[in-house]
């Protein structure tokens, strides 16, 4: 039985997003996510994946439509309002976002700014609770080791890692990753797919995933959402995705094995 909208962990309505006047890049998506697990969103450069996840962050400004998420309209979201909203927002970056002068630890503790008044996130005056999951987290994710260590001595992957550590630290209700395998070794992009899956179940949570490795997105998503040209052209299980589909939304088929 589908959710209803107020049950839903996200339900995106008519989202429009014009950078230039006349010129959406988004127009009109509509989405709901009623299920936990990993949903990858596929589709070609330029058609509005990540700004999808951006307007979904609110990074980025939409131009019209609802995000409604814990029973609010992201869209209409300011100040107090949407710093409580965002905290349960995990963000998973393509180039990492880490601070590279701070401790792998430290980084992942940011995890944590946006339920800390403003003079306690300055001063970084974190609880003893926060900095033992904190740790936890860096087990978690096969780091404990690097714990001291600068964030800038760490490889791609490993930084990737201590991105997904920091965004689960936020103790989540939705993860987003913009294409968080896409500088990464074919090995490595396998065990950040595995993290991101276990957290979605171990945490009961949807894990929206941009990706252009389609075999990786059919490999571990129990949702498929095609995009081309700034609108949703396929959703459905990735069983269900054909060549027809992929040519829909890539074009041509000659890249087609």
């Amino acid at each position: 039985m589908a959710m209803s909208s107020a049950q839903a962990f996200l339900e995106i309505k008519g989202l429009k997003k014009e950078y230039v006047s006349g010129n959406p890049i988004l127009k009109g998506i509509d989405i709901t996510i009623t299920e936990p697990g990993i949903i990858a969103i596929i589709g070609p450069s330029g058609t509005g994946k990540s700004t999808l996840l951006r307007c979904i962050n609110r990074l980025i400004e939409p131009t019209a439509g609802q995000i409604m998420f814990d029973q609010a309209d992201l869209c209409d979201a300011r100040g107090g309002e949407l710093r409580k909203l965002r905290r349960h927002v995990g963000m998973v970056f393509q180039e990492y976002n880490l601070v590279e002068r701070l401790s792998v630890i430290e980084n992942v503790l940011t995890g944590r700014l946006g339920y800390m008044s403003a003079w306690r996130a300055w001063r970084r005056n974190f609880s003893q609770q926060d900095i033992n999951i904190a740790f936890e987290l860096l087990d978690a994710v096969g780091l404990s080791e690097h714990a001291t260590q600068r964030a800038d001595s760490l490889s791609g992957g490993q930084r990737q890692r201590v991105g997904i550590a920091r965004a689960v630290m936020q103790d989540p209700r939705i993860l987003l990753a913009d294409e968080p395998t896409s500088s990464l070794d074919p090995k490595t992009a396998v065990e950040i797919m595995e993290l991101l899956e276990r957290f979605a179940q171990e945490k009961n949570i949807p894990a929206l995933v941009n990706i252009h490795d389609v075999t990786l997105a059919r490999r571990f998503a129990r949702r498929m959402i095609g995009m081309a040209g700034g609108k949703v052209v396929y959703d459905g299980s990735p069983e269900g995705i054909s060549d027809a589909h992929l040519k829909l939304i890539y074009g041509g088929e000659s890249w087609l094995a």
